[in-house]
Order: structure tokens, then sequence, then C-alpha cells
């Protein structure tokens, strides 16, 4: 077979013009629609409107045009089938060998902070979708495009044999329907969401990738990486890379709980993560300052990790990150001294974050874990605590500076592996003990991380003490004041046990389990 008629109607019109121009060449006849049959006429490429082939004119607005009979037996008919000839020849209809649709921009028109609904709903396509369905279903016979990126490698086989492989209609119908699934998902998440039913009795979500990845944790697993199509900026997936190797996917994990960590501070704050854990946060009077603090919690293990900052990295700075080894460092920005200093090293990766919105602000998203044979979906963590929420439960109330720091360490702990214990003291986290069985396990690692700094330090606990065995190993290592949840049955033998030792405690309400 060949193709001899196409038809082709689409909104982003890239490379339209020349692809049909060259089809027109090859002897193709073009049925075209609205918009796109009035630039293809204007360019000079021989067309025809659609109403000559159906035999009614487009109504509605354009909202009916192409869902006529003499459209879709063109494109669904078997054409090995002698019933289905005999039926086409006795109707007087004719085959259409080639479709290139690309659907309304619902995405970019939701994507608008002032949308409407009424023009979110006129943005939903709903003949391109199913011209799309038909053909792809046909690829047997017809071949179907969605996408401007296919059009030079259509036409050289069109040149070559007057006719696509079946091959490249097996793939080009795949692509379809990931393409039409993907539009789908997009409105039904969004009305969903606008009647109040985020999570309803099928759950479906689309992502476009945004590159493959050598591997995934492990060099024996396949990975690729994708980014939801209407991220905010600010994060990870929006970020842009001026400099170095190609992320990896541990990088992108560890960049990613980085950058979780930073958003949870309005001040100058640089975290440094190591293996999706905080090895190092500090707050200061400017980034240079913060950098330092974080630094200086554990210079050992920010060795070969990933530091994130939330203000400009200037040329002071710079020279103490490229002091040492670093995956990768991100900023909203980098001055160009800070990225002559750092791009003298070959492999660093340095990405541009951009403007991002604090956790103060953010609003919950949902975010999906996969299980054996399923996937869990929660909002995500964004709870915000203040002074007002906290209930002092102790005898001694903390001071104006142990407050500060209490709040300090919640803001990084509930970043933590469970079980979590932090410590902070001077803006900056001493010590850190992460994903541990039983919580004084946790409390343990990270007082000896601490050593002798544990002394008028604060502690953070992400969920409460079962016991007051946590309580006692602070207070014996010199610890002040304590941040914690409460809840647990046994919270008076924690306060007694605080009372003893002259901690200071408050209970926030609030836990942050993270697995």
């Amino acid at each position: 077979m060949a193709i001899r008629r196409a038809l082709i109607s689409v909104s982003d019109k890239t490379g339209i013009v020349e692809f049909s121009k060259a089809l027109a060449e090859q002897g193709v006849e073009i049925i075209s629609t609205g918009g796109t049959f009035n630039l293809l006429q204007k360019e000079g490429v021989p067309v025809i409107g659609i109403s000559d082939v159906t035999g009614f004119p487009e109504i509605l607005d354009g909202r009916v045009k192409t869902l006529h009979p003499a459209v879709h037996s063109g494109l669904l008919a078997v054409r090995d089938s002698a019933e289905h000839q005999q039926a086409m020849k006795e109707l007087g209809l004719d085959y259409i060998d080639l479709v290139v649709v690309n659907l309304y921009p619902f995405k970019e028109t939701i994507a608008k902070p002032d949308v409407s609904y009424e023009d979110a709903i006129e943005n939903i396509d709903i003949g391109g979708p199913t011209m799309l369905r038909s053909a792809a279903k046909n690829h047997a016979f017809v071949t179907v495009v969605v996408d401007a990126a296919d059009y030079a490698g259509i036409l050289e086989e069109v040149k070559a044999e007057g006719d696509t492989t079946l091959e490249t209609r097996k793939r080009l119908a795949a692509k379809v329907f990931r393409h039409t699934a993907a539009y789908d998902s997009l409105i039904s998440n969004y009305l969903s969401n606008l009647q109040g039913d985020p999570l309803p009795e099928t759950y479906t979500v689309t992502y476009e990738k945004v590159q493959d990845l050598r591997y995934g944790e492990n060099p024996h697993q396949q990975a690729a990486f994708y980014k939801k199509p209407l991220a905010a900026s600010g994060n990870i997936t929006t970020a842009e890379q001026l400099h170095g190797k190609e992320l990896s996917y541990n990088n992108i994990n560890d960049a990613n709980a980085a950058l979780a960590i930073l958003k949870e501070f309005e001040e100058p704050a640089v975290v440094a993560v190591k293996h999706m854990n905080p090895c190092g946060v500090g707050i200061g009077t400017d980034i240079h300052q913060a950098y330092q603090k974080a630094y200086d919690a554990d210079p050992t293990s920010i060795f070969g990790g990933i530091v994130a900052a939330n203000r400009t990295i200037g040329a002071d700075t710079a020279e103490l990150l490229g002091s040492i080894f670093l995956e990768i460092i991100i900023a909203p920005d980098f001055t160009p001294e800070a990225l002559d200093i750092l791009t003298k090293k070959k492999n660093i990766r340095l990405l541009k974050l951009g403007e991002f919105t604090s956790a103060a602000e953010r609003k919950p998203e949902w975010v999906v874990t996969s299980v054996d044979g399923g996937m869990l979906v929660q909002q995500s963590d964004v709870h915000h605590l203040s002074v007002d929420d906290l209930q002092v439960v102790t005898d001694r109330k903390p001071t104006e500076d142990e407050m500060k720091q209490l709040l300090f360490g919640w803001k990084v702990v509930k970043h933590v592996k469970s079980n979590a214990i932090l410590l902070a003291k001077g803006d900056m986290t001493i010590g850190v003990g992460a994903g541990q069985m039983n919580r004084v396990g946790a409390a343990r690692i990270a007082i000896e991380q601490a050593g002798e700094q544990a002394k008028g330090a604060v502690l953070a606990s992400d969920a409460f003490f079962p016991m007051g065995d946590t309580v006692e190993l602070a207070g014996k290592a010199g610890i002040t004041a304590i941040i914690q949840p409460g809840g647990s049955i046994k919270d008076e033998e924690s306060i007694a046990v605080a009372n003893a030792h002259g901690i200071a405690m408050v209970f926030t309400g609030v836990r942050h389990f993270k697995h």
C-alpha cells in the first residue's frame, strides 16, 4: 500500500507547513480543518477542507467537524477485508492513510494561575483524541502521528517506499495511546480535584520523561527520570544544570531530600545530605556563614555529599565549596565569579534552582510510593510549626535561645529517616541519629557524634518516647531542652526524668515519621 490521503489537524503547528509541503510533493492528498486548513492554504499547500470530505459543515464553534462516518470509516476500515471494501465502495467512502493530530492545549490552559473553569472545559479536545484512537487502533494500515519529532522519519520512509513500515506504525500507535492516556489523566485529575475528590476509585497519574539514567540505585537496575506535567518551579525536575556530569538516580534522590529540608527555612540556610539524610544543616546571617556551620556539623560525612543553599552562591562561599569533593551544589543562582571557581572542577554538578516556595507557604501535594503489586498515595508532609503550637510540659521552660534551637531542630528532624534523633546548637546540627530500630539507639548515635558539644544542646525527636530511657541518656549528656510530639502512655515517665535533670521539654502534638 501507499499513503495517498492524509488528514492533518494540529494545535501545535511546529513544522507542519514543511511537513505538509513535503507530503504534497509525494502526491499525498491533504485534508485539514479550521486553523490548520487556513495556515496550509495561506502557505500555498494544496489542501481540502474537512467539509468537502464529510459533506457537512463545521458546526457548534468547531466542536463538531471530524466526528463523521466519512472520517472514521476512512480510518477504521480493514483494508484486506472484502466486507469492509464493499461497504466503503457502496457508500462512496475513501480511505485515510495518514493522520497528523495534536490536541487542544489543556495542560497549558490549566497551568495559567487565573484560568477559569469554562476555559479549561473548552480546551478539552474531543475530535482529536477520537481520530487518534481510531487511527492507532487500525495501525496495521494507518500511520498516525502526534509528535512533530516524528515528521522527518516518516518522510524518509514515504519518499523511499511510499508508505511507512508496520514496525513504525506500531511504534507510533503506542505513542498515541500514551499521549491520549496522559491527556485524559490531566483532565480527570483536574476535575476530580475541583470536586474535592483527590483519591478516587481509580488513581491515574502521568509524568513526562526528563532523561534516561545510566542506571538506578545500583548498576544492574534500569532507570529513568520523570517529572509532573505541571511541576512547580524550584525543584529538582525544573532546575537548570549549569555544569558537570549527568545526574544519577542517587544524585536526584539526594538532591530532592536536600531541597525538602532547605525549603523549611526563610533565613540563609545550607543543607548537606548524604544517602537521603542530612549530615549537616546550618543557618546564619548570610550564606557563607550558613555553609560554614553545615560543614562544621560533620566535616567527614559531607565529603562526597550534596549541598543545597537558599541564597545565591558568591565567590567566598564557592572557594570553600571548591576545597572539598562534592557531588552536587544546588542554589537559586551563582555569581559569575562563583561559577569561574566551581567550574574548574570538571565533574561537579551545579544546579540553578530559581525561586521556590518555603515550607510556611507550601500546600500539600500528593506523593506516590510504589509497593509490590500496588502503590500508596499520601499528602506530602508540609506541616509548619510555630511557638504558639508548643506545649511546655516540664517545670522549666525553654530559654529564648533554646526555643530557637528547638524549632530549628524540629524543622530538620522531620526529614531524617525514622527512628530519628537530632541534636542542635548554635543554629546548626551537631548530631544526627537516623533510621534506627529503636529511639534510644538513634539518640546514642547522635550524642556520640556530638561529643562534648552535646552539653547545652537541644534534642529533637520525630516521634514520642515510648519510655524515659532516651531522656535519661540526654540528661547524662548535658542536653538542656527537648522537643518531641508527646502522646505516649509513658509521657509522665519522660517528663519526670526531664524534670530530674532540669531539662525543658515541649510537646508538638505532631509526629514526623519518615520511612
